[in-house]
Parts: C-alpha cells; sequence; structure tokens
C-alpha cells in the first residue's frame, strides 16, 4: 500500500485522543454538525478524508476497507498518538473495525455510527444493483438516503444530502468501495476483541437496525453496547447531532475513569435514559 497522509481537521486539545472516519456517501464534512459542541477539553479529534472524498478525492489507491485502516494507523503514527480511538459512520464504522484488527493494542474503544458490520453487507440483487448504480445516478443516491431515514425528511435536504455526497466524491473510488464494504468479511478478526465497542443505530434505519447489530456487532465484542436513536436514521450526525455528542461522549469519558483499574466500562445510557443493550 502506498504511504498517504489523510486530509484532517484537529478538533480540540483533550488528552483522549479520536480519529473519525465517514461513511460511503459523504467526506469528512458528514461531522459538521457536532464540531462546535465538542468535548474539547477532554478529547482531541482528528476527522478524516479518506481516498477519493473531499481533500483526497484526487488521491490514488484501492480504496478497501484494509487500506483505510492502515491510512487511519499512519495518521496516528503522523500525529504521534500511541493510543487512540475510532468512531465510524456506516462504512467507516468496518473501517474502524478493521483498525482495531490491525492494531488491537493501540485502540482504546471502537464506535461505530450505524455500522456497517466486519462481515459485510449481502443485497438482495436489486438492491445491490441500486447501490451499485448510486456511483453516477443521483436518483440512487437520493433512494438511498430517503430509505435509510425513514422516508420522511425534507426534500430540500435530501437534495442537499445527494449534492455533497457528488461533490465531495470521485466516481471511480466511490464504486470500488462499495465492493469492499459491502462484501469483504474480516469478522474473525475481531471476534471475541476485549476493547468496549458501542453502536448507535438510528430506529428508522432498517438497513443498519438495531436488529442487525444485535446479530452482528453484540456478538462479536464481549464488552459491546448498543444505543438506538429514536427519531433518527442511517444520518444521526444531522438528524440528531446532541444525542449522539451524548452518547459518544459518555462511552469514550468512561474510558478515562477506568483505565487505571481495567474495569468494565459502564453502560452508555440511550437518547430516552434509560439504558442501552449490551453483552
Amino acid at each position: 500500500m502506498t504511504s498517504f497522509t489523510l486530509p484532517h481537521d484537529l478538533v480540540g486539545e483533550g488528552p483522549h485522543k479520536v480519529i473519525a472516519v465517514h461513511g460511503w456517501l459523504a467526506d469528512r464534512s458528514a461531522y459538521a454538525p457536532v464540531l462546535a459542541d465538542l468535548d474539547t477539553g477532554a478529547f482531541e479529534f482528528a476527522v478524516v478524508d479518506l481516498r477519493g472524498y473531499g481533500e483526497a478525492r484526487d488521491a490514488p489507491g484501492a480504496f478497501t476497507t484494509a487500506e483505510a485502516a492502515a491510512d487511519v494507523v499512519a495518521l496516528a503514527d503522523h500525529l504521534g498518538w500511541a493510543r487512540f480511538s475510532v468512531v465510524g459512520h456506516s462504512m467507516g464504522g468496518g473501517v474502524a473495525q478493521h483498525v482495531l484488527a490491525d492494531v488491537p493494542d493501540r485502540v482504546r474503544r471502537i464506535v461505530g455510527i450505524s455500522p456497517v458490520p466486519a462481515s459485510g453487507v449481502t443485497m438482495p440483487p436489486e438492491q445491490r444493483e441500486l447501490f451499485e448504480s448510486a456511483g453516477h445516478a443521483a436518483d440512487s443516491r437520493r433512494a438511498i438516503i430517503d430509505f435509510t431515514t425513514g422516508g420522511g425528511r425534507p426534500a430540500a435536504w435530501l437534495r442537499r444530502m445527494v449534492d455533497r455526497s457528488f461533490a465531495r466524491s470521485d466516481a471511480k473510488a466511490f464504486r470500488a468501495w462499495l465492493d469492499s464494504w459491502a462484501d469483504n468479511d474480516f469478522q474473525d478478526r475481531v471476534t471475541g476483541s476485549p476493547v468496549p465497542a458501542l453502536a448507535v443505530v438510528g430506529a428508522l434505519d432498517p438497513a443498519l437496525s438495531a436488529d442487525v447489530m444485535r446479530r452482528t456487532w453484540l456478538p462479536a465484542f464481549p464488552r459491546a453496547e448498543l444505543v438506538e436513536l429514536p427519531g433518527t436514521g442511517h444520518n444521526a450526525m444531522d438528524e440528531s447531532p446532541l444525542d449522539l455528542i451524548r452518547v459518544v461522549e459518555d462511552f469514550l469519558r468512561a474510558d478515562d475513569a477506568t483505565a487505571e483499574t481495567g474495569s468494565t466500562a459502564a453502560t452508555a445510557p440511550d437518547a430516552s435514559g434509560t439504558g442501552a443493550d449490551s453483552e
């Protein structure tokens, strides 16, 4: 793999280092709705563009989860971060798990926001055709975003999401990424990991739902947790930014309280404050 420093923004100056990875349909600007309200005293976030997206839109590469994981680790080295947590949205959740598989001793915690499982995603033929056509067809991208956010979001928001997706991604890389996150199965490399792993899903997302996480994420990680945000679909950063920040930061912050003792992390509350599924 060719060495490459991922374009990134650094947010915060806290001691707990976190790398945030975007999903298939957007670059690092996907995290823009949450950046102003992060706890910058407790955390320092590196929000990255993967190859084929944003400032790395023209970067060459294989556009695979494995390559992205290597790029994330290289960025941590570049920043001098010996240990760090990883947050990943959708496809980025798969990248976060691959980072854990590659450097398990360096990862403090992982968070998947509507994460693609390490086992990949099996789609019926008509759905796979829709996703493959999204590389060049705006209607297909719109249909995917609309379906995974409950089918009731404003047309202007859907149009903005699609326009951003096309403006901030390379079509050939976008198509190649699909084959990697959907088809690659490295579940055996993460199953049983003792690293605390939070999955945050939206109740309106039928694709990567709480039920999917109960079949994939929770059985894989002995210290797994699951939080479902009500009234939220696949894009929690846009749809429920403050709830997302609270859940994710509470989960990450638990590591700071238990790092010296090695005790099991506390279960993060869900958006209604009633607790989260965990195994």
